[in-house]
């Protein structure tokens, strides 16, 4: 059992190495993996498709590749989970709906395609909301995913049990994709590190652009796909197999022309660094406020950065991500569907609301408006810093609290510095910034420039070595 919890704490680049050295076996960590995962599976909920007999066999081919001196990729044997977003060839992706519920794909997401190649080993599949139209962990199919830290809060979403899954130490890495926030609100909530990369670093397909998956398919000018990782090492690892340009996405961008782990070892002394606290609009929890502002002091105090308080400038965007997240949506396959299944009801609500062209003209145009103010501001910083999420992790089967720091919000509200970042594209991770009186992890958001990925994990890296979490 100590052995076993051993493997289990370990990140992915340690383990990748141990495995490649032959220090241990591939089969040995995925037994370790799976052993965690039924002990905590009842009580956590993070999977909804555990794919055991499949990680099992996939270890056993890495291994014989091992002994026999065969090459194997720089994930060989290495533990990893799916959001059940992403297609899995031969795994069933149900999206948390009853209209997938017994859907098996025949093809890979781009993502899972390249993690399998690299030689990860699949141990699942982790829960989400109804087609990820919620920040939170429940469906109408599964169990509700709960926070690791405390069993009667959410873990937050859509990548909830994903975020679950790593923060209870059932494998190191998971893949999540972010449309408002998916990878960051979760990783945020169960303190670990999540990275969004550049809009089209990981590409998309067909999972998040295909019209043969209603539901499944949309939001393309908002999704990135992203890890969620304890270190981020282990970020820059997935990212490193992950990442570059394919055919099916249109919107995928070309090889990055650095090198992912040379990105952790990126230089932060004397950089001039923004922090918004609120967007200048926004209700923060005090105790929020309170965590997030201790850590910001460390990149001045111990990291050698320039902080000002400065806001980019634009009003609250949240009504116009609503209208682009329904124009990306297959709104006539998903009313189609509603008449023959029970969705959730605020995707319901979301859907059958009578939106006009006007709303979606109208949303467009706040976009560009954040885009242009965005271009503006982070030409005077080389990075932004906030809160990830504006509370606490809250209780379960909530979209969200009604109340902040005793204003009524409306219960999106919380997200309000996720969501902004899906709208311009721009990198941007969530590193854990301290935890609450009640023991609860808070997050610290860290933006790049347009395309700056390689600053963002130099800042995030350079916050965990000052403040190890």
């Amino acid at each position: 059992m100590a052995r076993d919890n051993e493997i289990c704490r370990m990140d992915a680049v340690t383990l990748a190495a141990h495995i490649r050295q032959k220090r241990i076996s591939p089969t040995e960590v995925v037994d370790a993996v799976l052993a965690r995962m039924e002990c905590l599976e009842p009580r956590i909920h993070a999977f909804c498709t555990p794919s055991p007999a499949l990680a099992r066999a996939e270890a056993s081919r890495v291994e014989a590749d091992i002994m026999a001196g065969r090459e194997t990729g720089p994930l060989a044997g290495v533990p990893v989970s799916h959001k059940d977003l992403l297609l899995t060839k031969g795994v069933r992706t149900a999206s948390g709906s009853l209209a997938y519920k017994d859907f098996v794909p025949e093809e890979d997401d781009v993502v899972v395609e390249r993690m399998r190649a690299a030689g990860a080993v699949t141990i699942g599949k982790t829960n989400v909301p109804e087609f990820g139209y919620s920040p939170t962990g429940h469906n109408p199919v599964f169990e509700t995913t709960r926070n690791p830290w405390n069993l009667a809060l959410t873990p937050g979403g859509s990548s909830a049990g994903a975020a679950a899954a790593v923060a209870s130490g059932v494998g190191p890495l998971a893949t999540g994709s972010d449309g408002g926030g998916s990878v960051r609100i979760p990783a945020a909530f169960c303190g670990i590190y999540g990275f969004k990369p550049s809009m089209g670093r990981i590409p998309l397909y067909p999972g998040a652009r295909d019209e043969r998956y209603p539901g499944v398919s949309g939001w393309e000018s908002l999704e990135h796909i992203g890890p969620i990782t304890r270190t981020v090492a282990d970020a820059a690892l997935m990212m490193s197999v992950t990442a570059g340009p394919d055919m099916r996405d249109r919107h995928s961008l070309p090889k990055a022309d650095f090198v992912w782990s040379e990105c952790l070892k990126g230089a932060v002394r004397g950089k001039l660094i923004a922090y918004s606290a609120n967007w200048g609009y926004a209700a923060v929890d005090p105790e929020v406020r309170r965590i997030v502002s201790s850590a910001v002091r460390v990149f001045e105090r111990d990291l050698g950065c320039v902080v000002e308080e400065a806001n980019p400038g634009w009003e609250d965007p949240l009504a116009a991500f609503f209208a682009l997240m329904i124009a990306e949506t297959d709104l006539k396959g998903m009313r189609e569907m509603a008449r023959t299944y029970k969705l959730s009801g605020h995707l319901h609500d979301a859907l059958m609301t009578p939106w006009t062209a006007e709303d979606l003209t109208n949303a467009n145009m706040v976009r560009k408006g954040v885009v242009r103010r965005m271009a503006q501001f982070m030409s005077s910083y080389e990075l932004l810093l906030t809160p990830t999420l504006a509370v606490p992790p809250f209780p379960i089967h909530m979209q969200g609290p009604e109340k902040i720091d005793g204003r009524y919000v409306r219960t999106a509200e919380f997200l309000a510095f996720t969501f902004p970042i899906n709208l311009t594209g721009q990198p941007a991770a969530t590193v854990p910034a301290g935890w609450t009186a009640e023991g609860l992890p808070v997050g610290l958001q860290i933006v790049g420039r347009h395309l700056d990925d390689p600053a963002v994990l130099a800042a995030s890296a350079a916050y965990e070595a000052a403040a190890p979490w």
